[in-house]
């Protein structure tokens, strides 16, 4: 699978609830140009994205793909924990996710929105394509809008328990939610359709 290597660095993640932002160095890593299509988990042909798939689908569909590929699964699927040094595939954690989104950007979004994504107002409420609008500088398409992408990392284990971490924005959200900052939680078991994922590598 076409992976892209992204260069090591820095960011700033933040959390309007709390109004607390917080510096994250991040290694160099590989990650998916494109979500899951539903062909390639299995879900139906065609270059549309996976949807409908929990957290826990997610993270065992990585396991599968590496087993068939020959790599060392990312994940203990019985204690929901993640060994680092495996080569396998993964879900990206959220720094991870945010610094490959913003691609040295400092802004909301890497472009003009209706040139990178699909959402509200030019989706006609449905998904489309992966790869259909413009990619940012790394090479990375559909990061903002077309579906939510679920990342490892759980939100707020305090206040919400194992609720985990969604990102990037759908086909049917407001322009304001597809943003590069913006956070969404959610029970793992959840499963609708704006919701997939995009594959991570470790280098």
């Amino acid at each position: 699978m076409e992976m892209i290597t992204i260069p090591a660095g820095e960011v700033t993640l933040s959390d309007r609830r709390t109004q607390r932002s917080w510096t994250v160095a991040v290694a160099s890593f590989r990650l998916a140009p494109v979500p899951v299509t539903q062909e390639l988990y299995g879900s139906g042909p065609g270059r549309l994205p996976a949807v409908d798939v929990s957290w826990p689908d997610a993270i065992r569909f990585c396991n599968a793909l590496s087993e068939r590929e020959g790599l060392t699964p990312a994940y203990d699927l019985d204690s929901l924990s993640w060994d680092t040094s495996a080569d396998g595939y993964r879900l990206p954690s959220e720094a991870e996710w945010e610094y490959a989104c913003r691609a040295s950007t400092t802004g909301p979004r890497h472009g003009p929105l209706d040139e990178i994504a699909w959402y509200r107002e030019n989706s006609a409420e449905s998904r489309h394509d992966v790869g259909g609008k413009a990619p940012n500088a790394w090479g990375l398409y559909d990061m903002l809008g077309n579906v939510w992408e679920w990342c490892w990392d759980v939100y707020d284990a305090e206040v919400y328990g194992e609720y985990r971490v969604l990102r990037g924005g759908g086909w049917f959200d407001e322009q304001w939610s597809c943003r590069a900052s913006v956070r969404r939680r959610s029970h793992p078991t959840f499963r609708v359709d704006d919701v997939g994922f995009r594959l991570a590598r470790a280098l």
